[in-house]
């Protein structure tokens, strides 16, 4: 079966993940975590790409991130490849590829789901049981967006902005929100949309998508329609993937 085109829109927010291969580690200590931020950073900056949301896990990473230039994203992950890749290889006297194929992308819709999704991306390790609480892991942007670290590496969105006029009540909203637990149909959509390289959102959303690109695109449940009582859920089997 062919692959799906990724889709990428000028000022439109994406939510990418890139996997390790075959779902191995792909930062191995802490030098590693430091590095691959760093040259992040420098990726975005270099492309154009203003980056709202982040978590670096074991053996992948969940990126929010909003392109000036649709073209953009695919420089910006090609730059830091090109980086990490031959760092991780020397440092460990490994060859060959580190990710699993393509990155995985999915178009996010900002009013229904940009929050949502950056609750999701911070709450990975949580999910994973690394930690209880997303203020106690060191490698995501939860302690700049919750907390008010200070740090270089991100832009905040508008509609993050738009929670309270001054920072540190932006910061308490913004935790606040995490006292609300994200429902089972909003993972299932955030994981299906990543998992199908499609876009999340409403049918307004997939228009606009349409308009722009020639393409109808939208994320929609494979096999039969699920009857009541039915064993596991969508989630689930999409959770098995190490979406977290």
């Amino acid at each position: 079966m062919p692959r799906r085109p990724r889709i990428h829109i000028d000022g439109v927010p994406l939510h990418i993940v890139q996997r390790g291969h075959n779902r191995q580690p792909c930062f191995f200590a802490e030098a590693d975590y430091q590095a691959y931020l760093e040259w992040l950073g420098d990726a975005a900056r270099m492309t154009g790409c203003a980056l709202h949301a982040y978590v670096l896990m074991t053996n992948h990473v969940h990126l929010l991130l909003t392109p000036g230039d649709a073209q953009a994203v695919s420089r910006m992950m090609v730059a830091l490849g090109r980086r990490y890749v031959p760092y991780v290889n020397a440092n460990y006297q490994r060859s060959g590829t580190l990710w699993e194929g393509r990155y995985k992308s999915s178009l996010i819709e900002t009013e229904a789901y940009l929050l949502a999704c950056m609750r999701y991306i911070e709450l990975n390790p949580v999910r994973a049981g690394m930690c209880p609480d997303p203020a106690h892991y060191r490698w995501s942007s939860y302690r700049a967006n919750g907390l008010g670290e200070s740090t270089s590496l991100l832009t905040p969105h508008p509609l993050y902005a738009s929670l309270a006029p001054d920072a540190s009540q932006r910061q308490g909203a913004y935790r606040e929100l995490f006292n609300q637990v994200l429902t089972d149909k909003t993972l299932s959509d955030i994981r299906l949309a990543l998992n199908q390289t499609q876009p999340l959102g409403n049918s307004r959303f997939f228009d606009v998508i349409e308009q722009a690109t020639g393409q109808r695109r939208e994320a929609k449940p494979r096999g039969r329609p699920r009857k009541p009582g039915d064993e596991g859920d969508l989630g689930s089997s999409v959770e098995s993937m190490d979406l977290f």
